[in-house]
């Protein structure tokens, strides 16, 4: 007879926490409101994720256009969002860093800037400061989650690609290299309920010194190329190959150097 030998059950890994964090983005024709294309990706991000128990969180106030905007995020399937309310001129950082704080969550997704308002994008880097929690930015996905530690995929120029490894918690942003968001789904979106939550309330005290004028074309960008699928990966990778009007400057002194930059910049638009 075989003896009995007693099966070691691993214990069960409790569900992943994730907060999402998301705004109001503005359409870039017609400047109507909707869900922003980089925190929609986000959201896309976390539902991925096996056994997350993903929270949409908002700070800011709650109007006609607004509640159109967040309800995109509702149609993706989640059945609930939290509303932090601060009133049209507050510095939402402070009531998010205390929600964050007090929920613990092990992985917060933001996109890499908001469609409006500021735009700056120091909101993350100001949340993981206030928080001692460490950054990622430029995602592309998270492969796996393990005892504490995610490994992440970080988007780099020209379709490249770098393997990360960060303990959580931790905040990571997404941008366009993540997976396109799904559709928003008309029922879920008006079915799903909108929580509000009331938090400290800090006034924003530079706004009131900006002055805000209409905007300018800009400059041309040097193109950055921000593949999603292999095959543009490996186009991105290959596609300054086939150039040939490339110059190398040796012991060339500081005016040469200065001149070839200035040179370039012309060449592709930058300066007029």
């Amino acid at each position: 007879m075989r003896p009995e030998v007693d099966e070691v059950k691993k214990p069960k890994q409790s569900a992943l926490e994730v907060a999402v964090l998301v705004s109001v983005g503005r359409h870039p024709v017609t400047g109507r409101a909707r869900r922003a294309d980089q925190d929609a990706r986000g959201v896309e991000l976390a539902l991925t994720l096996d056994e997350a128990r993903v929270t949409l969180l908002h700070a800011g106030a709650l109007d006609e256009q607004s509640e159109g905007a967040l309800r995109g995020y509702l149609g993706m399937g989640l059945p609930a969002l939290t509303l932090i309310e601060q009133p049209q001129g507050a510095d939402v950082l402070d009531a998010l860093a205390g929600t964050l704080g007090d929920a613990r969550p092990q992985l917060v997704i933001a996109g890499e800037r908001a469609e409006q308002g500021e735009g700056s994008g120091m909101l993350p880097y100001l949340l993981a400061e206030r928080l001692g929690w460490p950054l990622v930015g430029g995602l592309a996905a998270v492969e796996k989650v393990e005892d504490g530690v995610a490994t992440l995929l970080q988007a780099l120029p020209r379709g490249q690609r770098r393997r990360l490894q960060v303990r959580l918690p931790a905040i990571v942003t997404v941008d366009a290299a993540a997976s396109a968001a799904r559709q928003s789904a008309f029922g879920p979106a008006r079915r799903g309920a909108i929580e509000t939550e009331a938090a400290a309330m800090t006034w924003d005290e530079a706004m009131p010194e900006w002055k805000v004028s209409p905007a300018r074309k800009r400059p041309k960008r040097l193109k950055i190329v921000k593949a999603t699928s292999a095959r543009e990966r490996f186009k991105a990778a290959a596609a300054k190959a086939e150039g040939g009007g490339g110059q190398v400057l040796t012991d060339a002194t500081p005016e040469q150097g200065a001149e070839a930059i200035f040179k370039l910049l012309k060449e592709e638009g930058v300066l007029r």
